[in-house]
């Protein structure tokens, strides 16, 4: 079992005096922490979501996580539009999750782990069509480098009532050795 803490105005490391600090640790390998936020539901279909903020692994830990991962996802008249990137520290790819079919879907981005000890800006651009009830990644841009992805999954339908929440999340290694990684500036803007 892991345990996980968010500590938000983290004075340092931070660029801005108010980092939030994601930690996990624990026992069992292959263990995740989830964090999420509930934000104001998005009543329409998403055209354009940016999701952007600049990640921080301290010194040592660069190789300590299984994954890191980040998300948006709209629920709207049941159905669950969800928006994810795995960065996967074992092969060194970048991931997309397919929520219909309850997988992690390879993409063509390998991922160049994060230098330690430095601030790394990500924004994720994805949308949705609300008519053919699918999920569209279509962006990925990891320090001013924008790599184009254009992949298509389903959404899912739940039945749950509308919503929107934007999340981390640390999956621990077959180790299951502890770190922790400070997010900072995150904004989410969608028309």
């Amino acid at each position: 079992m892991a345990t996980f803490t968010i500590t938000p105005g983290m004075p340092l490391p931070s660029e801005d005096g108010r980092s939030t600090q994601f930690a996990i640790s624990g026992t069992v390998p292959f263990s995740n922490g989830y964090f999420f936020r509930r934000q104001t539901a998005i009543p329409h279909q998403i055209n354009a979501l940016t999701y952007a903020f600049d990640l921080y692994i301290p010194a040592g830990m660069e190789t300590a996580p299984q994954a890191i991962e980040f998300e948006c996802q709209q629920i709207l008249d049941g159905w669950v539009y969800n928006f994810s990137w795995q960065a996967d520290y074992p092969i060194s790819q970048w991931r997309i999750f397919d929520y219909g079919l309850k997988r992690w879907d390879s993409t063509p981005l390998n991922l160049t782990h994060f230098t330690p000890g430095t601030w790394h800006h990500l924004v994720a651009e994805y949308h949705n069509d609300t008519t053919a009830h699918t999920v569209i990644h279509d962006a990925l841009t990891i320090d001013g480098v924008r790599f184009p992805v254009n992949i298509t999954h389903n959404a899912f339908f739940s039945g749950a009532g509308n919503q929107f929440t934007n999340a981390v999340q640390l999956d621990t290694n077959s180790s299951a050795v502890p770190y922790n990684i400070s997010v900072d500036k995150m904004t989410i803007t969608y028309q």
